[in-house]
């Protein structure tokens, strides 16, 4: 009697990733790695791309640059950090991350197998971000996830807005969790515990400050790390947005970040216009999920489907968990598309650093530290007017208010209520906020 057939792994080992290194380095295809391996090609090709990683290394006397502008670029000096004034920027390992004209360049042969850069013959010559698969870094990062997978818990956004939309009113209203849930228990369906852990993780609208008894009593050692959706950047890297942005390269961007005030008190979220350099910003209560959902709702309601799409098509921002709910924010309430939301790396402001260099200008009038509690949105709308009339050499010596007009035209700024200020009127200091 024959012995059945032994059932494949259901997990690769580190000297089955060690196998997989050494044949793409030899240029072996997937289709043989899988053979060799016993696992089906897909396997191998999944691998790759979930654990390659990020290699900054130039070529030979040429530093890393992945600047698209690198070939032509006649800046000099941009990151005042180094001895390269009188080299021009595209020789600088440094400058690109301070460039606000910045837009990386990624190399068409990574969306291709072997998606690494192991056999590629133009490897010596590219100043590009590179690729790498090293198998020790795959088999920690895999078991890093495997662990990561089995801790916390995962809640799908329309069911945490749902819940929201019961809970928080109440909490708002000098409600407690507990009396919440004897009165709603059939239509909430989860725990009151778990009602307690979201509200400490700061998934609903109500904050722990709503609730006197939480905020009386001392907390405890560990908050309970939960998150809302594990998959909510799969699509959405980084790579995504570039490989969207060579495809539609006419397209407007919008980078998106938060500037924070105090802890628990008021925050900005930030809008950026590439295409313009022009700044928005909105005051919020909270920084959570449910508070930027609420701009771009009130931005949708405003402007009408035509115009926010016009405005908002494609949305670069980074990781921060108010921006973890992308589902709502890419949809209207009929679930039809207006908007993409992209997440740059971890670590990685410089893939914005237009948003970056424009809330330089937001700290010259509201310092680090300053609390922005006794601000109301009149006041934001003031700063945004003198910070988007304020006119720059990278305009051509203009401001961008104007450079905004002239894309969009005259009467969207004023709806924002956001108008031109006179040059000489201009004020970038805390005493244009002084009451």
């Amino acid at each position: 009697m024959e012995n059945p057939p032994m059932p494949k792994r259901s997990h690769l080992t580190l000297q089955d990733r060690g196998t997989i290194c050494a044949r793409i380095n030899q240029g072996i295809s997937f289709a043989q790695i899988a053979e060799e391996l016993d696992r089906d090609p897909g396997t191998i090709s999944k691998e790759i791309r979930l654990h390659r990683v990020s290699v900054e290394k130039g070529s030979y006397g040429r530093g890393f640059n992945p600047c698209i502008h690198r070939r032509d670029c006649k800046k000099t000096y941009v990151c005042k950090t180094c001895f390269c004034s009188g080299r021009p920027c595209r020789n600088c390992k440094d400058c690109y991350k301070y460039c606000p004209d910045f837009v990386e360049e990624v190399c068409p042969k990574l969306s291709k197998p072997p998606y690494v850069c192991a056999d590629c013959k133009d490897r010596q010559r590219c100043t590009l971000r590179k690729y790498e698969y090293q198998p020790n870094l795959a088999d920690a990062s895999y078991k890093e996830t495997l662990s990561e997978s089995r801790k916390g818990l995962a809640i799908d956004p329309l069911e945490l807005e749902r819940i929201d939309k019961v809970v928080s009113p109440l909490i708002k209203n000098g409600q407690s969790i507990h009396h919440v849930f004897m009165n709603n228990a059939d239509e909430l369906m989860v725990s009151e515990k778990t009602a307690y852990n979201y509200l400490n993780a700061g998934l609903f609208d109500a904050d722990k400050m709503d609730c006197p008894r939480i905020v009386r009593m001392r907390p405890r050692r560990s908050t309970p790390k939960l998150k809302i959706d594990r998959h909510c950047y799969e699509g959405r890297t980084y790579e995504d947005f570039m490989r969207f942005i060579a495809d539609n390269p006419d397209v407007p961007v919008v980078q998106m970040d938060s500037v924070i005030g105090n802890k628990s008190g008021k925050v900005l979220l930030t809008l950026f216009f590439q295409n313009s350099n022009l700044l928005l910003a909105f005051l919020r209560d909270h920084n959570t999920a449910r508070s930027v959902l609420d701009v771009f709702n009130d931005l949708y309601a405003m402007f009408g489907r035509e115009t926010y799409c016009r405005l908002f098509p494609v949305i670069l921002t980074d990781r921060g968990s108010e921006f973890s709910n992308p589902v709502p924010i890419e949809q209207d309430e009929n679930g039809e598309l207006r908007s993409l939301v992209f997440y740059c790396n971890p670590g990685a402001p410089y893939q914005k650093g237009g948003i970056e260099v424009a809330h330089e200008l937001v700290r010259r009038v509201l310092p680090k530290g300053k609390s922005f509690d006794d601000l109301q949105q009149e006041d934001i709308d003031l700063m945004l007017s003198h910070i988007n009339s304020y006119k720059r050499g990278k305009l051509n010596s203009r401001s961008a208010y104007q450079l905004f007009s002239l894309i969009y035209g005259d009467d969207i700024l004023p709806e924002l209520n956001i108008h031109e200020i006179e040059p000489n009127d201009i004020v970038l200091s805390p005493k244009l906020l002084k009451k």
